[in-house]
């Protein structure tokens, strides 16, 4: 957008707006002397770029071997999420707006069906400490859980101490092979009832029923099935809620 400098003078609130959306030149008897140009975004996007690059660099770290004292400390000293699994800390990306998605209408679902019931649905990011035995120490954050003895299982810090009866993963381009081998593994082998990994990128459900540290039952829900848990007697959900 070119504008005499005139123009300028009478309509500068005006021009300072358009400077938001294109670059306003402003000229004087014919000439090109100055420009208006988004100072603060074009600000703000180099700060966006350098804290990308930044979290990339960062991110390109883990998994890394620690010990679990280690793992505390980094998390208390940072604003990031991070997981413990295995000896290993494992940093969690940002979700993407699909996952967000799927995360919104499952939270939605189950919140209305245990309304009122014992069991309580929580989202991320929620604590959950699983040990294999007593000195093993993993803590994840699953993106939501179904928890039947909360009050029960409280420390004086209020952080919840006890195994979520279900678990729930939702995958991306990050967590594919965590969520799917070492979670597997992990929540089948200290206590966990049920556990559902959902693939957005193949839109389909797996469903997991454990019972004596092994598989006792395990479907693939795909199409416009309905999921139906096995543990909680007529939770349902339909694939086409979540992959409309």
């Amino acid at each position: 957008m070119i504008i005499n400098a005139t123009d300028l003078k009478n309509n500068l609130g005006k021009y300072l707006r358009a400077a938001a959306r294109e670059e306003v030149i402003i000229t004087s008897n014919g000439r090109k002397v100055a420009r208006l140009t988004a100072y603060e975004d074009a600000e703000l996007a180099a700060f966006h770029d350098n804290y990308l690059r930044e979290k990339a660099v960062l991110y390109a770290q883990y998994p890394r071997k620690a010990a679990f004292e280690e793992f505390l400390q980094l998390t208390e000293s940072s604003d990031d999420r991070f997981e413990y699994i295995d000896g290993e800390i494992y940093m969690l990306a940002s979700p993407r707006a699909v996952h967000q998605q799927v995360l919104g209408e499952l939270y939605g679902l189950f919140f209305n069906w245990f309304s009122g019931k014992q069991c309580k649905p929580m989202l991320a990011p929620f604590d959950i400490t699983l040990r294999r035995f007593p000195e093993d120490k993993n803590l994840v954050q699953p993106d939501l859980m179904v928890i039947c003895d909360l009050e029960k299982n409280l420390n004086e810090r209020d952080y919840y101490m006890g195994v979520p009866t279900l678990l729930v993963e939702i995958l991306s381009e990050s967590s594919r092979g965590k969520d799917s081998v070492k979670k597997l593994d992990l929540y089948m082998s200290t206590g966990v009832r049920e556990y559902w990994i959902v693939n957005p990128f193949n839109k389909d459900v797996t469903l997991f029923l454990f019972e004596n540290n092994d598989v006792l039952k395990n479907k693939t829900f795909t199409n416009t099935e309905i999921i139906a848990s096995y543990t909680f007697d007529g939770l349902e959900v339909s694939l086409k809620s979540l992959f409309p």
